[in-house]
């Protein structure tokens, strides 16, 4: 059972409309049994950290997301489903996260405009299942003012530029997470969530 992990992101209908083209039956919870339960999870995200952490103390589910991806079990992580991986995001001063992976999110330079938002172009730090048939510099849609900035650079999959070059897509074990949108990324972000279905059934 794929579960989409419901704690008000902005971009869960998105998210579920891309699975539903893609024929993967989901069920969309903020239910922690069923997020116990799950085969597999998509965590969405949209919006600010604190609140995404709160949304996610108030409902439990911390415990149980923890431990899914200790379990190794197939995680996808979108936008703020990637930076609360991290120990802490600068957002707001400092918001402590779910601290998976060591590192920190970081508000982008000054001067440039922010939120990043619009299509930017993905360079494949690596081979990956997830990049399988998709070209190097595909671009893909961002919407964010903070990025992540993971201690362990083996981690990166794919970064991108935007005032600075940043990771933007990480992988470990079964768990992928991105920055940007695949669920708005047409043709090629739907590639992407279809690779990821197909390599961890």
């Amino acid at each position: 059972m794929l579960v989409i992990i419901d704690y008000g992101a902005g971009n869960l209908r998105s998210v579920a409309r891309a699975v539903e083209k893609l024929g993967q039956p989901a069920t969309i919870s903020h239910e922690a049994d069923n997020i116990r339960r799950a085969s597999k999870l998509i965590l969405p995200g949209v919006g600010a950290a604190r609140d995404t952490m709160q949304s996610l103390r108030r409902l439990r589910l911390i415990e149980p997301i923890a431990e899914a991806i200790a379990a190794d079990k197939p995680f996808f992580g979108i936008c703020l489903g990637l930076q609360v991986l991290l120990d802490g995001s600068e957002e707001g001063g400092w918001e402590p996260c779910l601290g998976v992976y060591a590192g920190r999110v970081r508000r982008l330079p000054d001067g440039l405009k922010v939120p990043h938002m619009g299509w930017n172009q993905v360079r494949q730090r690596r081979e990956h299942p997830v990049f399988e048939g998709i070209p190097d510099g595909t671009n893909f849609y961002f919407v964010h003012s903070y990025y992540p900035d993971p201690a362990d650079p083996s981690l990166a999959i794919g970064s991108t530029e935007y005032g600075v070059s940043f990771t933007c897509a990480i992988a470990r074990g079964n768990l992928v997470a991105t920055q940007f949108h695949p669920e708005k990324s047409g043709r090629w972000g739907l590639r992407m969530l279809e690779n990821f279905f197909r390599n961890y059934p």
